[in-house]
């Protein structure tokens, strides 16, 4: 999913720029904003791919307020005024949509989006994440996670080497689908590194001397099938 900030300072152009971004099963709308001034504020708490942002703003306008950005996401400017359309590709915008502009319009965007999004080069990182705690955004190295408990709509993330966990906003899924094949659902409440069991006694599984997690009923085939590929013995 390439998750997208839309920004226009006219309520019914963001409402139906919002509308545009949920009909493209490939995007994901991550927050709407009706002044520059705003997504620069979300955008230091929050991570996105692309940006659909208005140029006619007041106080910062679309241009400028990506020219500020140190390392801005992809761009698609929106505008009433052609004259813009050599200055935005200036500043590298992915495509520019003169208002008003359709849906087919919008979709060819959102296209030019995703094969640039394609085409760009990765630096794999894959033993690390991100996550959001407070006002802050931490880098994990995934191996030094011990486990996850889920906690109402939030996640606690202990690892370690820390006394306390990271606390996220954050669904199990959501977590369970990033982490690699090194850690295991064993609970609705409980994700676990596998490579930090220290025992497994019945239907728990010890993580230290003051951790004891449970095997929910749900989890108890798959948890066993893991144990028998590494158990050695009769």
């Amino acid at each position: 999913m390439i998750r997208c900030l839309a920004i226009d300072d006219e309520p019914l152009a963001l409402q139906q720029l919002a509308a545009y971004i949920n009909k493209v099963p490939f995007l994901e709308l991550a927050a709407q904003c009706q002044s520059a001034i705003e997504a620069r504020a979300f955008l230091e708490h929050n991570m996105v791919d692309a940006i659909f942002c208005d140029i006619n703003m007041p106080d910062l306008n679309g241009m400028d307020f990506v020219k500020t950005l140190a390392a801005p996401p992809l761009v698609v400017f929106t505008t009433a005024y052609s004259e813009y359309a050599v200055e935005g590709f200036r500043v590298n915008a992915v495509d520019y949509l003169l208002k008003p502009f359709g849906l087919q319009d919008f979709q060819r965007a959102a296209n030019r989006l995703k094969e640039r999004l394609s085409a760009a080069p990765t630096m794999e990182e894959p033993d690390i994440l991100f996550l959001k705690t407070d006002y802050r955004i931490v880098k994990i190295s995934i191996p030094a996670i011990r486990y996850v408990e889920a906690m109402s709509e939030y996640l606690k993330v202990w690892v370690e080497g820390e006394p306390k966990p990271i606390i996220t906003l954050l669904s199990m899924k959501k977590m369970e689908d990033r982490l690699p094949d090194t850690f295991m659902r064993i609970h609705r409440s409980y994700i676990i590194n596998l490579t930090k069991i220290q025992e497994v006694n019945k239907n728990r599984v010890i993580m230290d001397a003051d951790t004891y997690l449970p095997i929910g009923d749900m989890y108890k085939d798959n948890f066993q099938a893991y144990l028998d590929t590494k158990f050695l013995g009769k």
